[in-house]
């Protein structure tokens, strides 16, 4: 928590400080015991004194060793037998308790003192001043001054607090006022100041206030030397520096090691080592280099990756008498580590206790946070709990670290312990814990957890920063809460925070996955303006959305900017632009940014290849596949297990499986032995083709190769078995893997359960989740979830409120999918009058409706003709900034549709387009089936367009309503036939009718198809040349 910038320094006119204040200290320490007395045995007078002596000596051996709770809880004990120490034992506790970092406690026990004593002294005021400075509580420190006697040293101390938190001008300030009152300043006052303009970066601010001190009769010593020593120094302004030196001669001040340490430490700054090494090798210093020196050395090397160079310190710092202490350790140990030697590092920490040298919080830290960025979880784990059990105190940087390591991880829960560890030790949350409390939840998709952390943290006064606000907004993001995630946007401007490149691509991302392209691109467009440059994930990004809208031309645009920018694009970049131009039927262009690839320098990487092999597939280009494979092998490129696994599943996608287990056969011939996906593809096939003999024999053959049987291939294999919708079988193939080693857990009892729920067995399901308890395998929320989902698909609907409950009772917490579950089962039985009830219940549990869940109602009342309700739904999941997906508007139309109310669908229509949802087949059936009831022929006909372009063929149904309604009389049937014609012609031209479709319509004795091939007369002067006319209003 950091003090506000500006404080009053005027006269205070405040009610006296104490009780006053007493709440709010209290209040921050929520977990000590109530100072009261309880019922204890009564102490004799005359023991009093030893026995208030013996807890004070017991609450300081506490404080040495940290251990904050205990010297907490035994300082209320000691209250509570109403033992009052002397004044000078309660003057050491203040003391203990300041000096040992124990903040909260101070103001606890200077209200004690003075509810004992009805006074204190200047030095307890003084302890009570420093700590509230300590804790950033300035106001409050003044309020206090003003109110009680004080010293030189009181003011000292105020002005020590505004310069820690950048406040000079305060400080400076508040010198004057001290001068006024008649105290004396002195070099510890001209010192503090100095170091805080430093630290501020007013070198010649600092160099004033210096020079006004020696014009006031306050001499230069050599703390104040060493201040502006090392000031310039931080600074790297070196030559001043030492510069320095000569003055201190001239002024009679004889230089200290701390002097040599800071010069060191500068000269190390600027990579100067050669010239640190001269200073430690002066032999006219009469200096004896001690373990700061070296360490200030090692640290320097480490930082530098000149690991040979620490070493050498190192022994040289052991050859020089001076054992190595904790920090010298730790700084090599961090150097190791960083220098990517995370072994190594880690066995010099284990190597420390050896050598007696106890490792601290900060090697702890260090440690963490290279097994963190190795993505070692486990031992950081093993690390955390390590920490606890050996009683090493945590700062706030480690909590903050195995915070961040554990929500990285997924350990939700463990990172939300960590930071009930920080608020229980009494640590201070500042922006960085609370920004990862922030990101964490957010991508554990508790938004609101999230938002409740963001207003504690204003709460706190703790500023939020971008990070924060970036966070908020990828979280809003993956919840499809869009609305949110602009307020927050909005919100960082008002606050003047400027969002980053982070900011902007998050949300750009977002909105181009909810289709709104054009709100995207305006956004980038803003970006630009705010003089943000661009990277390659915003160009990846900028790529996408182009795509999703079909507008390759500028995506090709945006590509030869970037290379103007200097910036070359990626694998990514290209491959992005690549698959565009394949969506968008550009397979000439598509296949050009291929052959760059090819030919750029990122190109020999069969990784490239494997991309481009498997998306030539995709779009139905094998030759161009198999050129490919050919240009590989002729590059004498090997083709490695993704290849092949491409090209089996190729095969096996299209039916060939002979050819799928040839190339399986030529792979082990050539040395390339298959791995899981391979075997997980090629069973799936087969089982799918019925050929159970040989998916068995595989299963063998893979066990024997010594890949082992995991949940993944369990459920790959009984997916495709689930196509007979044979138990027998589901449950051979089962058995079958059990016997060869897969593990029974939960996830393979949870794939097997999901499957017969699926196909509806739920008696067969309930029998595996039977024998799934006896072994001691508890379910879970995906299990009840499997079960009620079967319950509801065959209709069992009260069995699925029943699950429910056994949930409850069985002690498993239901999630948003299971009343999503629950909700989707009362739409499809048309009970939608329950699902108030469901929404509740759900409520209670700490749930929102999510995306779904609005879907789910809004089709539930739509199907029940309730469309008042329906819409009334709607337009909530709207406002709670949702975006409806295409089944949504689709399910809303057709009511409308059925009512005929055309205002209705069109205002739907307009709606979808505006969110930017792309429209299906079925939207455009219906829209046509409204504008042909009231003879609107533009309108169809421009619909009939749009599908042609987007490779979509009417129904029968839609093509019916279009003769009866447009075709000149007698001619309907003729009509019809050309209608037909025309859209299968379109669909198969843009790749979207279907094999079964071309065969229906392949040997149609109507000639006039051949006509239908112009794409540039539209259908109203198609129709009119085959002599059908469309009577068009």
């Amino acid at each position: 928590m950091r003090p506000s910038k500006q404080i009053e320094l005027g006269a205070s006119s405040i009610l006296p400080i104490f009780p006053a204040l007493s709440p709010i200290f209290f209040s921050t320490c929520a977990s000590t015991p109530p100072l009261i007395p309880l019922q204890n045995p009564l102490i004799p007078p005359a023991k009093s004194q030893l026995y208030a002596s013996f807890f004070c000596s017991l609450i300081e051996i506490y404080l040495t060793c940290t251990r904050f709770s205990q010297a907490t809880a035994a300082f209320a004990r000691m209250r509570s037998f109403d033992l009052n120490p002397p004044f000078r034992s309660w003057n050491r506790l203040l003391f203990k308790f300041n000096s040992s970092g124990f903040l909260p406690q101070v103001p606890i026990v200077y209200s004690e003192l003075l509810s004992c004593h009805n006074k204190a002294n200047v030095f307890s005021h003084n302890m009570m001043i420093h700590a509230l400075c300590k804790m950033g509580w300035i106001e409050k420190a003044l309020e206090l001054l003003r109110e009680v006697d004080i010293d030189s040293v009181s003011y000292n101390t105020i002005i020590w607090g505004f310069c820690e938190y950048g406040m000079v001008e305060s400080a400076v300030a508040f010198l004057a006022e001290m001068f006024k009152k008649g105290f004396e300043f002195d070099n510890f006052s001209c010192n503090i100041l100095v170091k805080g303009f430093f630290r501020v970066g007013l070198v010649n601010d600092a160099e004033s206030v210096m020079e006004m001190f020696v014009r006031g009769g306050v001499g230069r010593d050599i703390i104040g030397f060493n201040t502006l020593i090392d000031g310039y120094c931080k600074l790297g302004s070196m030559s001043i520096a030492a510069s320095l030196l000569e003055s201190m001669n001239d002024e009679g001040v004889l230089p200290d090691i701390v002097t040599h340490n800071a010069l060191i430490h500068g000269f190390c700054r600027v990579e100067e080592f050669e010239l640190a090494k001269n200073l430690m090798d002066e032999k006219d210093l009469n200096l004896e280099l001690n373990a700061i020196t070296y360490t200030t050395l090692i640290g320097a090397y480490c930082q530098h990756g000149r690991m040979d160079e620490a070493f050498l310190s190192f022994e040289g710092m052991i050859r020089s008498g001076i054992l190595p202490d904790v920090v010298a350790y730790t700084a090599l140990m961090d150097g190791i580590c960083k220098n990517g030697d995370l072994f190594k590092g880690y066995t010099l920490f284990r190597e420390m206790e050896s050598d007696g040298i106890v490792p601290n919080h900060i090697s702890y830290t260090s440690l963490s946070n290279s097994l963190l960025k190795e993505r070692k979880i486990t031992q950081l784990s093993i690390l955390f709990r390590e920490m606890i059990v050996r009683g090493i105190p945590m700062d706030l940087l480690s909590c903050n670290t195995f915070m961040d390591g554990f929500f990285k991880a997924g350990n939700v829960d463990e990172a939300e312990g960590v930071f009930q560890m920080i608020l229980a030790c009494h640590l201070i949350p500042n922006h960085i814990s609370y920004s990862m409390l922030i990101d964490g939840r957010c991508k554990a998709g508790d938004t609101v957890g999230a938002e409740r952390a963001l207003v504690e943290m204003k709460s706190e006064f703790v500023s939020a920063n971008v990070v924060t606000y970036s966070s908020m907004i990828n979280g809003y993001v993956k919840k499809r809460a869009l609305t949110k995630a602009i307020g927050i946007f909005r919100k960082m401007k008002e606050e003047n925070i400027y969002p980053n490149v982070v900011t902007y691509v998050t949300l750009i991302n977002g909105l181009s996955k909810m289709r709104q392209h054009e709100e995207a691109l305006n956004l980038y467009k803003e970006m630009l303006e705010e003089g943000l440059e661009s990277n390659h994930f915003m160009f990846d990004v900028l790529f996408n959305v182009l795509k999703r809208n079909k507008r390759m031309n500028e995506a090709e645009g945006v590509l030869g900017k970037m290379i103007v920018m200097g910036l070359l694009p990626d694998r990514v970049n290209l491959t992005s632009i690549m698959d565009g131009f394949f969506k968008v039927g550009n397979e000439s262009s598509a296949l050009e940014i291929g052959l760059k690839l090819m030919e750029s320098k990122m190109a020999p990487d069969v990784v490239v290849y494997n991309d481009y092999i498997n998306r030539l597939y995709m779009v139905g280009k094998p030759r161009e596949a198999k050129s490919v494979i050919f240009q590989m092998k002729s590059m004498g490129l090997n083709l490695d297990h993704a290849t092949y696994n491409i090209m089996i599943g190729q095969h096996c996608r299209e039916g060939k499986l002979d050819k799928a287990v040839n190339v399986f056969s030529e792979m082990k011939s050539l040395g390339v032995m298959p791995d899981i996906i391979t075997y997980e593809v090629l069973i799936g096939a087969l089982c799918m083709a019925g050929d159970i003999e040989m998916g068995i024999e595989l299963l063998n053959e893979m066990t024997l190769s010594g890949l082992y049987l995991n949940p993944s291939t369990h459920k790959r294999v009984l997916q495709a078995c689930s196509k007979w919708k044979r138990a027998d079988l589901i449950q051979q193939f089962h058995k079958k893997m059990v016997y060869l080693g897969l593990e029974l857990n939960i996830s393979v009892y949870n794939t097997l359960i999901r499957i017969f729920c699926t196909l509806g067995m739920t008696r067969r399901a309930t029998l595996v989740l039977n024998e799934m308890l006896e072994r001691g395998i508890l379910a879970d929320t995906i299990t009840m979830n499997s079960l009620i989902v079967g319950h509801c698909n065959s209709g069992h609907f009260d069995k699925a409120f029943s699950v429910y409950s056994q949930m409850l009772h069985g002690g498993v917490s239901p999630n948003i999918t299971t009343y999503n579950n629950l909700l989707d089962g009362i739409s499809h039985a048309g009970r939608m009058a329950e699902s108030d009830m469901i929404i509740n219940e759900m409520r209670e549990k700490g749930f929102e409706p999510n995306c779904v869940t609005f879907t789910i109602l809004v089709s539930g009342y739509a199907k029940k003709s309730d469309v008042k309700e329906a819409m009334r739904v709607y337009w909530k999941m709207v406002m709670k900034g949702f975006t409806p997906g295409v089944g949504t508007y689709n399910v809303l139309m057709s009511e409308f549709v059925k009512a005929e109310k055309v205002n209705q669908v069109i205002q739907l229509w307009d709606e979808m387009q505006k969110r930017g949802v792309s429209p299906n087949c079925s939207t455009y059936d219906m829209l046509i089936t409204v504008w042909s009831r009231v003879s609107n022929g533009f309108e169809v006909t421009k619909l009939l367009n749009e599908m042609k372009g987007k490779g979509f063929v009417p129904s029968e149904s839609t093509l019916h309503l279009i003769s009866r309604a447009f075709a000149r009389l007698g001619k309907k049937k003729e009509a019809l036939k050309f209608l037909r014609s025309y859209h299968f012609l379109q669909a198969v031209a843009g790749g979207g009718a279907d094999r079964k479709y071309r065969e229906r319509w392949r040997h149609s004795s109507f000639t006039a198809m051949a006509v239908c091939t112009r794409t540039s007369g539209g259908l109203l002067h198609e129709m009119e040349g085959a002599g059908f006319g469309l009577d068009f209003a």
